[in-house]
């Protein structure tokens, strides 16, 4: 019993202390295939990073990012215009229209994939008190993808840099524990679906899990 309660607490404040995060029950995953709960781009865990996920229509396939950085970096580097995007909001959990969306940008909360912070909202009602209580800036989403374009390539350097650091970390996990591969992979969310359903490095999961799988992504 001791042990559970124990358990149940360890939960609680892994949560607590990632505001990003929801429990896995609570995530709404749109895409699919064995990779659906990893962003398409950068293969985090899209339920740990929830409450910054975005959605849209790719090439008439849906994709689910762990953040509207990922979803502009992806049509970017595609040279496409994503269509039908989506946001979820931080209220309800669920998914709207990114053009329905009241997002508060620079807030105190934890930025996804970039420097600046971004929330999005149903209401501006909710927004505006989000940004009272946290700090921040109310804008549309036009907005912010203006403003997320002019820092994308600011942005990208920084993250290439921390991946790169994770990467060889993630060499380092693969080689100690995990059971060799020579297979290839596209990104990291399918690098870590097949790790997780060929169960190649045992339970390995959170930061480890994925850079192992930034590794494998660009060995």
């Amino acid at each position: 019993m001791r042990k559970l309660i124990l358990l149940a607490c360890i939960v609680v404040f892994s949560f607590a202390a990632n505001y990003r995060a929801v429990p896995m029950q609570k995530a709404t995953i749109l895409q699919t295939g064995k990779a659906k709960k990893f962003c398409t781009v950068c293969g985090m865990t899209l339920p740990m990073f929830y409450k910054t996920n975005h959605v849209a229509k790719v090439n008439d396939e849906t994709h689910q990012y762990c953040s509207i950085h990922c979803m502009h970096e992806e049509a970017m580097k595609k040279g496409l215009h994503v269509k039908n995007s989506k946001v979820v909001d931080n209220n309800t959990l669920k998914f709207i229209s990114t053009a329905d969306a009241f997002y508060v940008v620079g807030s105190k909360k934890p930025a996804t994939m970039a420097t600046v912070s971004k929330y999005a909202f149903g209401t501006k009602k909710m927004a505006l008190a989000f940004a009272k209580k946290f700090g921040g800036k109310v804008m549309s989403y036009a907005q912010v993808s203006k403003e997320v374009e002019e820092n994308l390539s600011k942005d990208i350097a920084m993250i290439q840099k921390r991946q790169a650091k994770a990467a060889k970390k993630g060499k380092q996990i693969y080689n100690k524990i995990c059971k060799k591969t020579d297979k290839r992979f596209e990104n990291p969310a399918l690098a870590k679906a097949y790790l997780k359903q060929n169960k190649l490095c045992g339970k390995l999961k959170g930061k480890p899990f994925q850079q192992v799988g930034l590794y494998l992504s660009i060995k």
